[in-house]
């Protein structure tokens, strides 16, 4: 996860800090026609190129957030880093289509299916038999085997972060030959194909010493179309090298080098050519859009290659111009990660602990709007994400919101008045100096105040860019983004819907939505938005008086995270808290620092209201599962909530996931997680709203590689386009 997600592969493996119409109760019971899985809103934006048009060597510069603690997935503190080091130097047995599928990785497996159901589940893998460690040993049972014993969570000794699966393994063996291997079950386990991938060999999951401590630091042995060459962390810097024992094609680069950036100094770095390929932020993306001529939309792409909406080409200002310079020879690639923003309502105490009101938060939220807030500036398909196990594509996908409805004022407001919060009547006080949830400073009764500052940042920022370096410019507009919070209460807490100060049309308290909030366990990213004109009338029916009950207005304490990237999800949660106070709910929004969001307030369940993402998974009855699983109570009495940090969740929901994760037949587990979904939609515990944007600058010559959406990166295909293609030469021969 992070401050704006949660990674699910690496979260719900291990915690890390980050919709449409309804269906027919047929469909949510798994009717498959249609397909309500449909198809990814966006595809992959990765420059496709045949093999053959790519030149020999070169060493690709890609950022990172940061030179992992750890080289082994399996852990608690694994990253994206470990993730992606993992993927271009060790086997998966199965790795993802263009739509988020798991399919069979033709350079590890011939083939791996069920080949008996009774009296216990077997699945035979046929493994490559070219496939080889590093060290030329044989890939084969004894690797498998040691990864089981390792995360079967039997041995205690081994500190895992995660053991899903594999602790439904019974036993495994060796074939016919030493090509084949045979994993025997204990249980059913519809998700199989997550399993051993990555894999790591048996000298790493051997012994606890090793798993625990020796695969941290290093790997010594791998298998995949590079490998780790080195690991130097006074520079921030990871390299691998193309695997000299590796039967698969030939990996077309010579290396890779995943450098640490942080994300605000990342447009400096491709600008001053220390950097080939980086995710960036939508601001940094709209600079170095300029450089590059809108493209003509790429088959792969999907709807994801219109133009990012930024300034007039013919009109730009002086600091645009010498952005188009700086960029030359870059472009932005995008598409959507397989992650979501949703809106969590913390049930486990306060009026959100009453379904009613969980369900009035929800009928007052237009779904649509928020997407189109982000997405939409960003050339990006701006539809509500309607699951919260999937996304459009997957295959378990299905728009289950119809189970709790869209937008109604007046529904929302029935449903609040039948928990017994009604308008008017008697309100008790506030103390002076008060101190909302999770703030360090006073509240103050004014509203966010983004509006003007972010204005007027627009309007400087072309002056200040030609002035500066490209590093100082984005230090500059960090500071800009702090001194424009300070107006509405930085460091503290603002009223929304006291005094009727928000009021007036939503745009005149939204400035921007600019970047997501993020962790190193995911990536960060935004978008700009748009701005009403000052004196904007507010609609019909906006003053609306707050809720009371029993002498008590209905406020919601709202957390969010208040560093220089979170601009996006504070002017999302304003957004949000102005929809709200149109059904008479009042919300005080916290600002608290990015380490503790996570950690201090929505893992410890003190907030109301919260914004994060999660990413969605193949293997979502695996994968989800802990973020919506009842929380139990510990044997020390505390509340054992797992990863679901709303706290709500039902036994329904549980079972339906034990269903969905023992049958075997595909379909019918689909079914399961649908209906699965459709409860945790009607039980209000979190509301999902867009998918997250994807931004990636590349330069132009570069293939194979940029926003990968779905899919899992092939490695060996990345590379610099052959000299001729009047594109710049590879980093190596700069």
């Amino acid at each position: 996860m992070s401050h704006e997600g949660i990674a699910t592969r690496s979260v719900m493996r291990s915690v890390a800090f980050l919709g449409a119409s309804a269906l027919a109760v047929s469909v949510l019971a798994g009717c498959s026609d249609p397909d309500p899985a449909g198809k990814p809103l966006a595809g992959q934006d990765i420059a496709p190129a045949a093999r053959a048009e790519i030149a020999d060597g070169g060493t690709l510069h890609w950022a990172v957030d940061a030179v992992p603690e750890t080289l082994n997935t399996f852990q608690s503190d694994a990253d994206t880093t470990t993730t992606r080091i993992a993927q271009a130097t060790l086997p998966s047995m199965f790795r993802f289509d263009a739509a988020g599928r798991p399919e069979r990785n033709p350079a590890y497996l011939e083939s791996a299916k069920v080949v008996e159901t009774e009296p216990k589940q077997v699945v035979l893998y046929k493994l490559n038999q070219q496939a080889v460690w590093s060290d030329g040993r044989e890939i084969g049972a004894a690797d498998f085997a040691a990864q089981w014993r390792a995360l079967s969570g039997k041995d205690s000794a081994y500190w895992t972060a995660r053991n899903a699966g594999y602790d439904r393994i019974e036993k495994i063996q060796r074939g016919d030959n030493d090509l084949e291997v045979r994993v025997t079950f204990g249980q059913p386990y519809a998700d199989w194909r997550s399993l051993f991938s990555p894999l790591y060999p048996k000298e790493v999951m051997g012994t606890p010493d090793s798993f625990n401590d020796g695969a941290r630091r290093k790997l010594k042995v791998s298998a995949g179309p590079f490998v780790l060459k080195s690991i130097d962390r006074k520079a921030g810097e990871v390299l691998l090298t193309r695997n000299p024992r590796w039967w698969g094609e030939r990996a077309k680069l010579n290396e890779i080098v995943l450098r640490a950036v942080p994300r605000d100094e990342r447009a400096a770095a491709l600008a001053a050519g220390d950097l080939d390929l980086a995710e960036v932020d939508p601001a940094a993306a709209k600079r170095i859009a300029l450089a590059a001529p809108p493209r003509p939309q790429s088959p792969s792409a999907g709807g994801s290659a219109t133009p990012l909406m930024g300034p007039e080409r013919r009109t730009l200002t002086p600091a645009q111009k010498r952005d188009k310079a700086r960029f030359r020879g870059f472009e932005v690639r995008k598409s959507l990660e397989p992650a979501y923003t949703q809106l969590a309502l913390n049930g486990g105490e306060g009026p959100l602990a009453d379904e009613r009101v969980r369900r009035g938060v929800a009928r007052a939220l237009d779904r649509e709007k928020l997407a189109k807030l982000v997405l939409s500036p960003l050339g990006l398909p701006a539809e509500p994400v309607g699951s919260h196990l999937a996304l459009s594509g997957q295959a378990a996908y299905a728009d289950n919101s119809g189970a709790i409805g869209g937008q109604d004022t007046a529904e929302a407001q029935a449903l609040l008045a039948d928990a017994g919060w009604v308008p008017g009547g008697p309100v008790e006080e506030r103390k002076k100096g008060e101190k909302a949830a999770g703030s360090e400073a006073d509240k103050s009764k004014k509203g966010s105040g983004s509006e003007k500052s972010e204005k007027k940042s627009e309007k400087e920022s072309g002056k200040e860019s030609g002035k500066k370096s490209d590093k100082d410019a984005e230090k500059e507009s960090g500071k800009k983004d702090s001194a424009k919070d300070s107006e509405g209460g930085d460091d503290g807490a603002y009223i929304v819907g006291e005094d009727n100060k928000a009021d007036g049309d939503e745009g005149e308290h939204l400035a921007q939505d600019g970047k997501q909030y993020g962790s190193k366990q995911l990536q960060q990213g935004g978008v700009p938005g748009a701005y009403a004109p000052q004196g904007t009338a507010a609609p019909a029916g906006a003053a609306v008086r707050p809720l009371a009950k029993d002498g008590k207005a209905l406020t919601l304490r709202f957390v969010v995270p208040e560093g220089e990237g979170s601009q996006s999800l504070r002017t999302v949660a304003d957004r949000i808290a102005i929809m709200l106070e149109r059904v008479g709910i009042r919300t005080v929004i916290s600002k608290v620092s990015d380490e503790s969001y996570f950690k201090d307030h929505i893992a410890s369940g003190q907030y109301d209201l919260a914004l994060y993402s999660w990413p969605t998974s193949a293997y979502p009855a695996t994968d989800a599962r802990p973020i919506y699983a009842k929380p139990v109570p510990a044997a020390d009495g505390s509340l054992n909530v797992e990863q679901n940090y709303t706290r709500v969740g039902t036994d329904q929901v549980d079972q339906l996931f034990d269903q969905a994760v023992a049958t075997l037949d595909e379909s019918e587990s689909r079914s399961l997680i649908r209906k699965a979904d459709s409860r945790i939609w009607a039980a209000a515990g979190s509301i999902p709203l867009y998918q997250r944007p994807q931004l990636t600058a590349a330069r132009t010559n570069i293939a194979n590689a940029g926003a990968f959406g779905f899919g899992t990166p092939l490695y060996e295909d990345m590379g610099f386009l052959k000299k001729g293609s009047g594109a710049p030469a590879p980093s190596s021969q700069r």
